[in-house]
């Protein structure tokens, strides 16, 4: 087990509305959104089924942001993958306020976006741990501005994938890789 503990979240849910992406001072972009996610259970007692969603703070840093802001939109079904963060901020009259997010490291977009195909992006943790901590508390009340999104990078194809998407059983391997 990890010295300090583990700090992961995953993911995956619906898009409660589009994102919201702006630019830090230092040209890094910041995107957030709401994302719900629900279980649902039969009730014993009615043997109806019950449903309870939860909804989650999001954040996405530098270029997974842009990629976030260019390619999610509300309703859009989302697998994150992040960590937990608390972090202290003042409302517009000077409150302690505090927020607990999910800062994303990873995203998978599922359902199909704009071209009609998912696509899966990655940023390190790293970036987000090497920003200077003012840049990491971002000014709520900052206006928004629009880059032109880089192009999503995508994974390289593993051979599971391969295999999903048609090819056939002669192309499998028989060695065992272990």
């Amino acid at each position: 087990m990890a010295k300090g503990g583990i700090n992961k979240v995953i993911l995956v849910g619906n898009l409660g509305n589009d994102p919201e992406t702006r630019y830090l001072p230092s040209g890094g972009a910041v995107t957030n959104i709401s994302l719900a996610t629900s279980e649902s259970w039969r009730d014993k007692e009615t043997g109806q089924t019950q449903e309870r969603t939860e909804w989650h703070r999001v954040v996405f840093f530098n270029k997974l942001a842009e990629i976030a802001g260019e390619y999610l939109r509300k309703g859009g079904k989302v697998y994150v993958e992040g960590a937990l963060r608390t972090r202290k901020w003042q409302d517009q009259n000077g409150q302690d306020r505090w927020s607990t997010e999910i800062v994303a490291s990873d995203m998978l977009l599922l359902g199909g976006g704009r071209s009609g195909e998912g696509g899966d992006f990655r940023s390190g943790m790293d970036e987000y741990d090497r920003m200077p901590e003012r840049s990491r508390d971002v000014d709520r009340d900052a206006g928004q501005r629009r880059a032109p999104a880089a192009a999503p990078q995508k994974r390289e194809d593993t051979s599971s994938q391969r295999a999903l998407e048609g090819a056939g059983a002669d192309s499998f391997d028989d060695d065992i890789p272990f």
